[in-house]
């Protein structure tokens, strides 16, 4: 059997050791080291005092960029500015001066410049310039709300400046220090009695080592210091910039200025929306203390715009909170459950699906949370992380919402139409992308039907919806070809206020229209590219026309809500009489102004033939032209939607053309008494 196999097989025996293989270094690591003795415990630094600061500024300022320089000014002017929120300041004097220099004065309570405690050699207030971590906000007796909270806000600018001069007046005392570079220069000097004045003074200028050649913005802190004055009302910032960093005055910043703002956030939310077409007529606007909080509070300032997106500026003790945080969760969830409570108390089912989305997207806002411990995402406090924050805010603001809607009902229910509206267009958008993932994509191309003018500039054309080909053919030959187009539509339309989705994309006609317009419909809109100027509803001076010029406008006010706002929507005038006597004609709108011209254009008595057009389509183009379409003779009326009467203008168009049919019933009902005349 073990020849079978041959020797060396595995059924002949054991095999021979074998020789071990020689190891290839694996060229994808790195060399094995052959001393360790390069790296040892004199490699390990200790950075002591400031340094760390100056070594790695991005961790205390977030960079030594403009915006990090800028953020220097910040912290100092919130010291001052807390000394004013906790009552003990009343003004704040900043300076811009030539040479980049900066100086921040309060007349608060000025630094503590006795010796430390614990650091028995130094003075408080060379501690809290030279060291991290240091300051009177731990404890929370010094401040009940404070904007600087770690303690490094003025070490750091310290740290990060060329140099560094301080002035205390205190207890009628006036102390003095300068440093350079975090490093004190001189000991704290007393320089005398000072009279009348108290606080703190901080001048102070930039390193260049760390921040180059980058100066002061004087727009930027002028913004920065406008918005500090709106933020606590009780201040007064007196804002000063030499003439030579002005620019010539390119920059719209004076030379000085004294900002003082009584009304707080209200000011500034109308200063910033600069007179755009509002919602609501009045801002809501207020403060409210914090629920089961002592100190602490929360003001806001809020409208709703009737285009374009709005903003949220929020402040957390007077710092921006430019990535938001907690507290705006509060405020979206307060206002997004006070409308759904309105909607559910006037009995509009709509009203449930309204989300944050619907409801922020169209506001400009402000909100300040003044917060005895704040915690915030870094040392640049862009970010509010109290967990407590969303429930202080939203029970602060949802009784205070509830209030503003109860206390004017007409108001309230315009603002819940214009944000189901919202919500509608947002579920419209999302029906319309998914209808289109699925289809397949096609050229646009114009309808068959479409008979285009010629002139390409949008704003000096206009296209004629018209009902059936008869009409469509004499407004054909009387149009102007260079500026009007004719699109005839066959019968009624669809009634897009009681039918489904679906059935609106499936329509045909619907769909003539879309692509003649060319701007789209949902999120595909585009009024950029829309086709004509005007849209003018040519139907006939009858209840069949009328019904067909309803259909048309619920479409547009459903569907495509921006032609409506903007006045893209037009409805022409045609005469439903020709009076004729010889060789004259006039015409008349209906039989009021019929009977009105008979008594007045003719003798009495005298032969007058009358003519009712049965419609447009028998309408020779020559008089369909000088009455209707004409546009230095015709009679064109606008289609608006009254942002004031938005709630009645949707209950109106659900009534008359929604799926109840017991609300039309009940219309006719309410008024089949005022109808003299039927026309049937």
């Amino acid at each position: 059997m073990n020849d079978l196999f041959g020797p060396g097989s595995e059924k002949s025996g054991p095999k021979p050791p074998a020789k071990p293989a020689k190891a290839e270094p694996d060229k994808r690591l790195p060399p094995p080291a052959r001393d360790d003795s390069d790296y040892s415990a004199k490699d390990i630094e200790v950075l002591e005092g400031l340094e760390p600061v100056r070594k790695r500024p991005g961790m205390y300022i977030g960079g030594t960029d403009e915006p990090a320089l800028h953020h220097l000014a910040a912290e100092i002017l919130d010291n001052s500015m807390d000394e004013a929120v906790a009552g003990h300041a009343s003004f704040i004097e900043f300076s811009m001066e030539e040479g980049n220099w900066l100086t921040v004065r309060d007349n608060g309570r000025g630094i503590p410049v006795d010796p430390h405690p614990k650091f028995k050699a130094l003075s408080a207030l060379e501690v809290i310039l030279t060291t991290l971590h240091s300051g009177g906000k731990f404890g929370g007796k010094a401040y009940a709300t404070s904007g600087g909270l770690h303690g490094v806000g003025s070490s750091v600018v310290n740290a990060l400046s060329e140099v560094m001069e301080v002035e205390v007046a205190r207890d009628r005392v006036l102390w003095k220090q300068s440093y350079a570079r975090g490093k004190p220069t001189t000991k704290l000097v007393n320089a005398g009695p000072v009279h009348n004045r108290r606080g703190t003074t901080i001048r102070f200028k930039p390193d260049p080592q760390i921040f180059g050649a980058l100066a002061w913005v004087p727009s930027r802190l002028y913004r920065l210091c406008r918005s500090k004055a709106y933020l606590f009302r009780g201040v007064e910032i007196r804002w000063s910039c030499a003439a030579a960093l002005l620019k010539g005055g390119k920059d719209d910043v004076p030379a000085e200025a004294v900002l003082h703002f009584p009304g707080g956030l209200r000011d500034s939310l109308q200063d910033d929306i600069n007179g755009a077409a509002k919602v609501l007529p009045q801002i809501w606007a207020g403060e409210a203390a914090l629920p089961g909080e002592a100190t602490g509070k929360v003001e806001w300032a809020v409208v709703w715009l009737e285009e374009g997106d709005g903003f949220l500026h929020s402040y957390c003790n007077t710092v921006p909170t430019i990535q938001g945080g907690t507290h705006e969760a509060g405020f979206r969830s307060a206002l997004v459950k006070g409308l759904r409570a309105w909607g559910e108390q006037r009995g509009n089912k709509r009203a449930a699906q309204i989300t944050a989305e619907d409801v922020l997207n169209p506001i400009a806002a402000k909100l300040s949370l003044f917060l005895r411990d704040p915690q915030f995402q870094g040392q640049t406090k862009e970010k509010l992380t109290n967990a407590e924050a969303t429930r202080l805010v939203e029970g602060a603001l949802r009784d205070r919402f509830d209030h503003f809607l109860a206390g004017d009902p007409g108001s309230a229910d315009n603002l819940l139409a214009f944000v189901i509206e919202r919500a509608e267009e947002r579920i419209r958008r999302k029906e319309n992308k998914d209808t289109a993932r699925k289809s397949p994509t096609k050229r646009l191309r114009l309808p068959g039907k479409l008979t285009d003018c010629t002139r390409e500039n949008a704003a000096e054309t206009e296209i004629f919806l018209v009902e059936g080909d008869s009409a469509g053919g004499s407004a054909k030959q009387a149009r102007n070809r260079e500026t009007q187009a004719v699109l005839p539509l066959r019968g009624k339309i669809l009634n897009v206020a009681s039918a489904s989705a679906d059935k609106l994309r499936q329509n045909q006609e619907l769909k003539d229209l879309i692509e003649a317009l060319g701007c789209g419909v949902g999120d595909r809109f585009d009024r950029a590219k829309l086709r004509y100027g005007r849209v003018i509803i040519m139907t006939d001076a009858d209840v069949d026309g009328a019904h067909i010029a309803s259909l048309l406008m619920t479409f547009f006010y459903r569907e495509l809500p921006e032609l409506v706002r903007h006045g893209h929507i037009y409805l022409a005038q045609p005469p439903l009489y020709r009076l004729t006597q010889g060789a004259r004609s006039i015409y008349a709108m209906d039989d009021a102004d019929r009977e009105q011209k008979m008594r007045r254009a003719f003798k009495a008595g005298s032969k007058v033939e009358v003519s009712r057009f049965k419609g447009l389509g028998e309408m020779p183009p020559a008089q369909l032209k000088e009455t209707t379409m004409d546009p230095a003779k015709r009679t064109l009326l606008k289609v608006m939607a009254v942002p004031e009467q938005r709630a009645e203008t949707n209950e109106l168009v659900e009534s008359l053309m929604g799926r109840r049919p017991e609300l039309r019933f009940a219309f006719i009902q309410e008024r089949a008494k005022t109808v003299e005349e039927v026309d049937v």
